[in-house]
């Protein structure tokens, strides 16, 4: 059996995304990527919904220009080797690359129970809008930010509104450039 964690890069004011919808300013330093190389060492599934799936489809295939480095090979060595599931109503399988990757429609509690209980390891489910039902109904256990320094002013929360969290803190690094890593497990 699994465990379920959430795991998201955020603004200080608590954003994944700003108004405009963009998160380029969330890309991790080589420092903080290596960290998440190591720590996909643990994750035996992801669950993902359609604009996180497109955006991490870049890590199936390496580019031709031979731009990755060895920490760019080996993430996209784990996330391939890792099961995913997308939740999207509009992507078919023909929008899927990988046999690891199945695609659910939608995603009710059930199901994702389902998931974490078959699951050989830490089940991340990635993205807040994929997140939010499983965080209100108190199914996850380790909540991983990455809080970058600086303030966006508005956009895609990290959290949902109306969560009432009590968690500790038992894991947590600074980052060359400022960025925190905070690990917080749910009471």
């Amino acid at each position: 059996m699994g465990t379920l964690s959430y795991t998201a890069t955020v603004s200080i004011d608590g954003y994944a995304a700003d108004a405009d919808g963009d998160f380029q300013w969330s890309a991790p330093s080589d420092e903080a990527f290596q960290f998440h190389v190591d720590r996909m060492a643990a994750v035996s599934t992801e669950v993902l919904g359609r604009n996180t799936y497109l955006l991490m489809r870049y890590w199936e295939s390496a580019p031709e220009d031979g731009s990755w480095g060895a920490a760019e090979h080996e993430f996209s060595r784990r996330w391939c080797g890792i099961e995913r599931v997308v939740v999207s109503s509009t992507l078919t399988r023909d929008d899927v690359a990988s046999e690891r990757v199945r695609l659910v429609p939608e995603l009710g509690l059930a199901e994702l129970e389902k998931i974490v209980a078959e699951a050989r390891g830490e089940v991340e489910i990635f993205g807040p809008t994929t997140a939010s039902a499983a965080i209100r109904a108190g199914m996850v256990q380790d909540f991983r930010f990455f809080v970058v320094p600086k303030a966006v002013g508005g956009g895609l929360r990290a959290l949902p509104d109306a969560v009432d969290l009590d968690v500790r803190l038992v894991e947590h690094h600074i980052f060359g450039n400022g960025t925190a890593y905070l690990h917080y497990r749910q009471r």
